[in-house]
Formats: C-alpha cells, sequence, structure tokens
C-alpha cells in the first residue's frame, strides 16, 4: 500500500497529507481572495473572506469548518447572516480535508445544498509549451473581465467591479495576471488570460480562460505553463489549483503537470431567500 495515497481512493493523498496540504493552499486562497479591500475572519468554527470589490463566489467564501458537530452547524447558521449583511445573495462553504468529515449531514439538516464537486491539483512536473504570453496590463484589463463575466454569467455592474479588482491584483507583487494576444484581432483583444497568486511558499493557478473561438491550439496550456513557471520563480516551492472533475478537465491538468490530490465540495444557501 502507497503511504503517500488514501486507500480509498489511490488517485488522491492520504488524510492527513490532504489535510495539510489544503490548508496551505485555503490560506493561500483567502489571501487572494482580499486583495485589496477584502476582509479576512473567523465565524465561528469556519475561516470567512469577503470582498466587495470582487463578484467572483471564490472571493466570498467560507472554509476549513473544523469543531464539534454542534459548532459546525452553528457556524452554518451564522454564516447565513454574515452574507445576507454583506450584501450577498448566496452564502457559500468550500469542503474539503479540513472540514468535518460530517459536513454533508450537517449541511442538508441545515438547508444547504451541495452545488459543485471538484479536485484540488498539486503541480509535478514541468511542460514544455511554445506559446508566447506576455504580463498583463492596464489596457488588457476590460477585456480579461469580459471573458470573465461571459464565463461566469455575471451582470453589466459586477463586470465593472472586477474591472477594478483586476487592477489591484496587477499592482500587487503577489499576483500573476499573464495574456495571449489574438493574432485575428489585432492587438487590443487578447485571446485568453490566466491568473495566478503567490504566498509564503505556496502558488496558486487560480484561474484560465481561453475565448471559445482559439481554444484546442495550445493556448490553455500555454498560459498556465507561464503562470506556474513565473510562480516558481517568485519562491513557490509548491503550486496548486482547482478543477473540475470531468474528463475533459482531468486531461486539460495532466497535460499542464498536474495531479490530483484531494476533493473539494462547495454548500450553498440562499440568503436572499432568507430574508424574504
Amino acid at each position: 500500500m502507497d503511504p503517500l495515497h488514501d486507500p480509498d481512493d489511490e488517485d488522491l493523498l492520504e488524510p492527513r497529507q490532504a489535510r495539510m496540504l489544503a490548508g496551505l493552499v485555503e490560506n493561500a486562497r483567502m489571501s487572494s481572495a482580499a486583495i485589496r479591500y477584502g476582509m479576512r475572519t473567523r465565524v465561528g468554527a469556519a475561516s470567512l473572506v469577503l470582498n466587495q470589490d470582487n463578484p467572483l463566489p471564490t472571493a466570498n467564501h467560507a472554509c476549513a469548518l473544523w469543531g464539534t458537530l454542534a459548532e459546525v452547524a452553528s457556524t452554518l447558521l451564522l454564516l447565513e447572516d454574515v452574507f445576507a449583511e454583506a450584501g450577498r445573495p448566496e452564502a457559500l462553504v468550500y469542503a474539503s480535508p479540513t472540514t468535518v468529515a460530517e459536513i454533508e449531514g450537517i449541511a442538508d439538516d441545515a438547508g444547504w445544498r451541495a452545488v459543485d464537486e471538484s479536485l484540488a491539483l498539486l503541480h509535478r512536473s514541468e511542460q514544455v509549451s511554445y506559446v508566447s504570453t506576455r504580463p498583463a496590463v492596464d489596457a488588457d484589463l476590460p477585456g480579461i473581465a469580459e471573458l470573465v463575466a461571459d464565463d461566469a454569467g455575471l451582470s453589466t455592474t459586477a463586470e465593472t467591479r472586477l474591472v477594478r479588482n483586476l487592477g489591484h491584483r496587477v499592482d500587487d507583487a503577489r499576483c500573476v495576471l499573464h495574456v495571449v494576444d489574438d493574432p485575428d484581432a489585432g492587438a487590443d483583444r487578447v485571446a485568453g488570460f490566466v491568473q495566478g497568486f503567490t504566498e509564503r511558499g505556496v502558488g496558486l493557478v487560480e484561474q484560465v480562460i481561453v475565448r471559445p473561438g482559439r481554444r484546442r491550439r495550445g493556448i490553455g496550456r500555454g498560459l498556465v505553463c507561464a503562470a506556474v513557471s513565473e510562480l516558481r520563480e517568485r519562491g513557490a516551492r509548491l503550486v496548486a489549483a482547482h478543477g473540475d472533475e470531468s474528463r475533459p478537465s482531468e486531461r486539460f491538468a495532466e497535460s499542464c503537470g498536474f495531479e490530483p490530490a484531494y476533493g473539494v465540495t462547495a454548500y450553498a444557501r440562499r440568503v436572499d431567500e432568507l430574508l424574504g
């Protein structure tokens, strides 16, 4: 039996290692989400980040619900109020190995629902790419925000807020933001972008989006390889990412040098409905 892997799922890390890695990754994710006007805090048995300047769910979430079953249940109730007071329509919790194993039953009893299953990925091997990327500049930000808004279904108002938040990221030395120019549309449009972050030796490849008409040309892989390389140069001793459990997503992650590490379940609770 391989001591590094879970005996119930040989593709994933064993529980103790997975919990240690998840703690490092979640700390970095929350630091990234808080740029520049976000708030990190504790609510009951959970860690929480809220950033009204960033409309994406990843910038407004809780994680690491660790405690007794009663403490976790009461924390879910507290989170409903906190997200509602922050003006968020939905409370969101990411449950990884840092969250108690009984979270599924506790969440169900509290009226929360599982909305997404994903995998945390760990970069294991360097890959070679021949796609030319460059660091993003201010002129690229509206185009990047447009790609994100189309992918996430954001409103025009949310897209405007995202441009402002991306500007903060360009100015932050911990952040990586690379683009590939669209050769078929002139220099004023990007074909895709990648966003990353590094802190205390932990690097994250947070988001990569390629314009639909420019996919299957190696652009996404080239962007990820560029981000990983820059994160390593900035001192990242480990580089992680998140991806869905679909076979195409897994193949793409593997082609970029990533391997599955542990599972993550997102639980959500509509708080705008509770407010009536």
